[in-house]
């Protein structure tokens, strides 16, 4: 659903990529491999994935196809064979100009809630016309793999006490909790 919407709103195509990542390396190298073929100029994507929470694609992406690259974005502005971009930083903001190509994290900020497209019903009926390129994923090997895994532990029962029951609340803190 969220490619046909990208091609209902104005996308002119779109890669889905069959596989099933383990891992943030896995999916840079099957994005790079698709990005270094169809030598794409620009490639935008998110600062951090709701799969792996990492931060780290759009990164290994650019190092891998050798492309610039830009982190935590919050404006972007194309000019013919270069780019001006807006990033965070520690206590301020920093302006980055660079030459395509370019691979981008962007973040929240680069695209404006009052910029977001809705598919209208003509958009959604070409999107039905337009390319969903499905292709295989590339043979890779695991360079990571998991060890172990370990729930975290369930978080201790709290006890609320009354800001006027002085006295429950220093048995509590001396006897259960330790504390004093």
């Amino acid at each position: 659903p969220t490619l046909r919407k990208a091609l209902a709103i104005g996308a002119d195509k779109a890669i889905r990529i069959n596989s099933d990542p383990k891992n943030g390396l896995n999916v840079a190298k099957q994005i790079a491999h698709i990005v270094s073929s169809e030598s794409y100029d620009l490639v935008i994507g998110g600062r951090e994935s709701i799969d792996y929470n990492g931060g780290m694609v759009p990164g290994i992406i650019a190092g891998l196809i050798n492309y610039n690259f830009v982190d935590k974005c919050i404006s972007l502005e194309i000019n013919n064979d270069s780019i001006t971009a807006t990033r965070e930083i520690e206590g301020g903001k920093e302006i980055i100009e660079s030459k395509l190509p370019l691979v981008v994290a962007g973040q929240k900020g680069l695209v404006e809630e009052s910029d977001l497209r809705i598919p209208n019903m003509r958009g959604i009926m070409m999107a039905r016309r337009k390319e969903l390129q499905v292709v295989n994923a590339i043979d890779e090997d695991n360079s990571t793999c998991t060890v172990s895994f370990e729930k975290p532990k369930p978080k201790e029962e709290i006890t609320l006490v009354s800001s006027d029951n002085v006295g429950e609340l220093i048995n509590l803190l001396h006897n259960e909790a330790k504390a004093i």
